[in-house]
């Protein structure tokens, strides 16, 4: 079956060590990806800290030559995601992990312009928008306390503007107190494009099952992330432990609400899965152990296609 996966750092990896797009033998490699069944695959672009802004600008370059060198669809709507489905092809989707290389909220359109279909508004520290839900204590990460605080009001302007826009509201990496003000009465659908089940693996970086509704409620989907660290196990099982909370969140959410985020060249390799080449293989297994048919359809890429089509038509 094919698949869509919601965040990899594949784009950000290949253009810091100059390595192609295709043919680099990272997790998300596209070669492999081709290979393996995935119809959309999202590129994420992360910035963090000094010359963000400059880096950005470097990432969106190599983007653009990437398109033209392989011949890769970029995916702006649901048509090109049908499109990618129906073909065979395999297309990308331009997304932004972390908006805090931006001071202004005049730079959203540009980002709409350029390709970007999904943003995040923070990543692991607190920017101008917002505070993330990795909470620090004496420098150190603290992975047992969760981050009450909101929006700051530049993230919140931000929100209001990305819907304008049509580009779907990443809520990964933000905090518990920001979450729940976008999500709260929210009738737009919000994803979490890289996060896992804190009822599962009780790590900060994880939802929590309320969080995880609300994503539901709004029309929103939620994709699991391979990092070990926030599966739990011991990277020996990542198959069984995808699958624990894949459960989890269609309990706790329904069946709409589960998706793919893998991750891929963000996170260190589980030994057991050590890149996309493994997902034909994760997906047999998730058929094998109850989540089949229309379940493990929705999983694997309708949910987000609908998301998708709902956000960005």
């Amino acid at each position: 079956m094919k698949y869509a996966d919601m965040h990899c750092d594949t784009l950000t990896a290949c253009c810091d060590s100059g390595l192609p797009l295709e043919g680099c033998g990272l997790q998300a490699d596209l070669k492999k990806l081709k290979k393996n069944g995935c119809a959309v695959q999202c590129l994420a672009v992360f910035t963090q800290g000094e010359g963000s802004a400059l880096r950005f600008a470097d990432y969106l370059k190599f983007y653009k030559r990437a398109l033209t060198e392989y011949k890769i669809k970029p995916v702006l709507s649901y048509s090109d995601f049908s499109d990618c489905l129906n073909s065979g092809d395999t297309g990308v989707m331009l997304t932004v992990e972390n908006l805090g290389f931006m001071d202004c909220i005049d730079g959203l359109s540009v980002l709409k312009d350029c390709g970007v279909r999904m943003a995040s508004l923070v990543w692991n520290y607190e920017n101008s928008f917002a505070y993330p839900n990795l909470v620090f204590d004496g420098g150190v990460p603290d992975f047992g306390k969760r981050e009450k605080r909101g929006l700051k009001p530049l993230g919140a302007e931000a929100v209001k503007a990305l819907d304008g826009l049509k580009i779907i509201v990443d809520i990964s990496h933000l905090s518990d107190g920001g979450a729940e003000e976008i999500l709260s009465g929210r009738k737009i659908p919000a994803v979490a494009s890289h996060s896992n089940a804190f009822g599962v693996c009780g790590v900060s970086r994880n939802l929590s099952d309320g969080l995880i509704k609300k994503v539901a409620d709004c029309g929103g989907v939620v994709g699991v992330n391979f990092c070990t660290d926030f599966l739990g196990g011991d990277g020996n099982d990542t198959r069984a432990c995808v699958l624990k909370h894949l459960r989890h969140i269609i309990a706790v959410g329904g069946e709409d609400v589960a998706a793919f985020g893998s991750d891929f060249d963000g996170i260190p390799a589980p030994p057991d899965f050590a890149d996309c080449t493994h997902m034909p293989d994760l997906i047999e297994y998730l058929s094998a152990n109850g989540i089949s048919g229309r379940v493990l359809e929705k999983l694997c890429y309708a949910n987000f296609a609908r998301v998708v089509k709902e956000v960005c038509g």
